[in-house]
């Protein structure tokens, strides 16, 4: 019998953790609960739950986040982890789509702990599960890099899916511990969460980011695996001086959410030498992670002299178990091996769905809406987003091929490309850049490396770039700041 056959809703992922052993599951400031401690906490937060339609999240990392997204799942209810740095007038018409919701803001979270505390003490009849596998779990609104946010639909049978599909119970060492730092409102934050859980390897939330504070908490704490986004890596690598950051105990790295800069990817790879790193790509839709290049294969691709190997240090890896990818010309039919077109993917653990209805097609495929092709041997490489790539001339071009010529120069240290209207040629490329350089002699080190039809026309250089919390570039903000200087 299948083991998912047994775990119906994601409490159950932590009731086998309590039954396991229990060892300390999450280490939040000064408290550190046990599996079993937190059950019972989760308990007594779904008592307070159930009289309510959902549940919504508006703090950072916080023993709260798990007492909360267990105590919806005991009340049946959903959970919704909002992005807290919104400014008042985002966040009250993200909560205007939840009518009577109960809303956990910053304010209230050491209370919250504090009143499930006590009443986890009293002798009470403890609810069951309130949910079945295809209840709603999550609700998760997308960054919004493009459009207005979205919220993608979680059932618990997909997140039950990634987590047994990719990974083995119980199978961390005592001492494991996973530092997690990206924000909750975050798929990672989730996924995370509840795959260190059922793993059986503790849990330690950093509230918020600073490279210093993360390498002392690593430190601090014993810390073997994190999870990081590219923005986060390259502070972390700029924090550190020397050869080595010192960390011990580390010996896991993954990161992903973005692109990272090759140059950003090797010095991490020098300066954490026991450390195995893990690109992960997946998108909220799926639930978490569909890919993932290993850290045997970022060595073989590092130490190879073979062109076509070594670039795969730039790809996503290859699919998860329980996932398969497919490749699409514009015209629907499959791509072939090194052939770029339409991402598509499909598996157990992929919803696909949103609060106006299903995004899957007839065949139970997910466009993901990025552009990328698949080697011969299955390793996938994304170029970026669909809806960003430039058409200049008729001519197809990905803003990732250009980024990576331009953080090749020793004077760049971020890039963006976009394409903007241009009555002659469709559109003309304006790279933005963090650094310093001489534009003109920028652009010739481009027209060198690739071809004149893919140098930027324009070169802009800024103090920073625009990024969502997860390091993604905002190009709807360059382009509207274009815009406005043209206007």
């Amino acid at each position: 019998m299948r083991e998912n056959s047994i775990l119906m809703n994601i409490v159950t992922i932590l009731e086998k953790a309590a039954a396991a052993g229990d060892r300390v599951a999450v280490t939040a400031g000064d408290r550190s609960p046990t599996a079993s401690e937190l059950l019972r906490l989760a308990h007594a937060a779904a008592r307070r739950f159930r009289d309510f339609p959902a549940v919504l999240y508006l703090g950072a990392n916080h023993l709260a986040y798990p007492v909360a997204l267990f105590g919806a799942a005991l009340a049946g209810v959903p959970f919704v982890p909002l992005n807290y740095r919104l400014g008042d007038h985002q966040l009250t018409a993200l909560r205007e789509r939840h009518p009577g919701a109960l809303v956990l803001r910053p304010a209230d979270l050491d209370g919250f702990i504090e009143t499930a505390e006590r009443e986890a003490g009293a002798q009470k009849a403890e609810p069951a599960p309130g949910g079945d596998e295809d209840s709603v779990a999550v609700l998760l609104y997308t960054s919004g890099t493009t459009a207005a946010p979205k919220a993608a639909v979680l059932r618990h049978r997909h997140l039950l899916a990634y987590v047994q599909n990719t990974l083995r119970f119980a199978s961390a060492k005592e001492e494991d511990a996973a530092l997690v730092a990206v924000p909750p409102y975050h798929v990672a934050g989730l996924a995370n969460l509840l795959a260190n859980l059922y793993m059986g390897r503790r849990v330690v939330y950093l509230p918020s980011f600073d490279p210093g504070e993360w390498l002392r908490t690593v430190r601090g704490e014993g810390v073997t695996h994190a999870l990081l986004v590219p923005t986060m890596l390259a502070r972390i690598v700029g924090e550190v001086r020397g050869d080595d950051a010192g960390t011990p105990t580390l010996r896991s790295i993954s990161y992903g959410g973005a692109r990272t800069p090759l140059p950003v990817l090797e010095q991490a790879m020098r300066i954490f030498p026991k450390a195995g790193f893990v690109n992960v790509y997946g998108l909220t839709e799926t639930a978490s992670s569909i890919a993932a290049l290993g850290p045997k294969d970022h060595r073989r691709a590092l130490e190879s002299t073979d062109p076509k190997v070594r670039a795969r240090l730039q790809s996503v890896g290859r699919a998860l178990p329980g996932t398969e990818f497919q490749i699409r010309r514009e015209d629907g039919t499959t791509a072939g091996a090194g052939e770029a077109g339409l991402v598509f993917v499909r598996g157990e653990q992929i919803s696909g769905e949103y609060g106006g209805g299903n995004a899957l097609d007839d065949g139970g495929w997910f466009a993901t809406r990025d552009r990328g092709w698949l080697d011969a041997d299955g390793f996938l490489f994304i170029e970026g987003r669909a809806d960003d790539t430039i058409i200049r001339g008729g001519e197809n071009i990905a803003p990732a091929e250009i980024e990576d010529v331009l953080l090749a120069h020793p004077g760049v240290v971020e890039a963006a490309v976009v394409g903007v209207p241009d009555p002659e040629w469709g559109q003309r490329i304006v790279a933005f850049l963090v650094g310093e350089g001489d534009p003109e002699e920028i652009r010739g080190w481009v027209r060198e490396r690739l071809r004149s039809s893919k140098t930027p026309d324009a070169v802009v250089f800024r103090a920073d770039l625009p990024k969502t919390d997860t390091g993604k570039t905002l190009r709807r903000v360059l382009l509207t700041e274009l815009e406005n200087t043209h206007a």
